[in-house]
């Protein structure tokens, strides 16, 4: 029987573009990386890392958001979503970070915070580092934008999209009668204030409330306790771990807040993820929105 092979010519050339762009991805991906930090420095690498340490929650988060979770090696101990993360090597805190065990990681890069205090001692080692701060909300875009540089992704801004529009959706959920009371978000019982300039604080200005910690006092300052007193806001937001303690604060039990009991209490879970500046935001808003819903119809002028 003769074979004749024309009819194989169409396929090949619908096929040739899937491969021409398989080998333009392939490329893009092996191609050289150099990224400045925010600490001022520059990272060169030969190619995106396939071994990549973490050592801050939001960044490990940032990391899978985008799809690179396997090139994860070791995480920081509070790094614990997604799940799969909590089976890495776990390289200890702020105060005791892991050193020997991250230099036997053999990371092509290290990604960490601006207030780590193992950057010089990494560097000296000859460890590449990627020092990243988020503070704000578009700290966040921004740092969406470098880490997905450095991973060789493609339209890294998609995670930030998803963001944005669930911390819209939030606010539109919010009761007309609860947007424009005053609140104070409470980071620790210090106490210290999610401020107007924190990306908590920009969450709580996009869900209408308006925060008595302006952006004078920095993003997260140690107020005296007499200023949260004196500016007797009218919802309180805070963990379940201090909730209980403020009525016995002195001079709190005058407080609009709670007084009224105008109380946002939050679990552990979603404390812990409300103060992660990352790719869960939304969700925070989310459960914040959910909050306010809750007060509006005891809501108070």
């Amino acid at each position: 029987m003769k074979i004749t092979q024309p009819r194989l010519l169409p396929a090949l050339l619908l096929l040739l573009p899937l491969l021409l762009l398989s080998l333009i991805s392939a490329s893009a991906q092996a191609a050289p990386i150099k990224l400045s930090d925010d600490a001022g420095n520059t990272l060169q690498l030969s190619e995106p890392p396939r071994r990549i340490i973490s050592l801050l929650p939001s960044l490990t988060e940032t990391v899978c958001a985008l799809g690179a979770c396997d090139r994860l090696v070791g995480v920081d101990r509070y790094s614990n979503h997604p799940a799969s993360v909590n089976a890495l090597p776990k390289l200890g805190g702020l105060d005791d970070t892991q050193i020997e065990t991250i230099v036997a990681l053999k990371p092509d890069v290290v990604i960490l915070s601006a207030s780590s205090r193992v950057q010089d001692r990494l560097a000296s080692l000859g460890i590449k580092l990627l020092v990243l701060e988020t503070r704000s909300h578009e700290d966040v875009r921004r740092v969406l934008g470098k880490i997905g540089e450095l991973l060789g992704v493609a339209e890294p801004q998609k995670v930030w999209q998803q963001i944005d529009a669930a911390v819209h959706q939030a606010a539109a959920s919010v009761p007309a009668s609860v947007k424009g009371q005053t609140i104070y978000y409470e980071i620790d019982s210090a106490p210290y204030a999610a401020g107007e300039s924190s990306f908590i604080g920009e969450t709580l200005t996009r869900l209408g409330v308006k925060n008595i910690v302006g952006k004078e006092l920095g993003p997260f300052p140690k107020l005296n306790p007499e200023f949260i007193v004196r500016a007797d806001p009218q919802i309180i937001m805070v963990s379940q771990r201090s909730g209980a303690s403020l009525p016995g604060r002195p001079g709190w039990a005058g407080i609009r807040a709670l007084r009224n009991k105008q109380l946002c209490i939050f679990p552990k879970e979603e404390t812990e993820v409300i103060s992660r500046p990352g790719p869960r935001m939304g969700e925070a808003a989310g459960w914040m929105a959910r909050c306010l819903r809750s007060l509006a119809p005891a809501a108070k002028p």
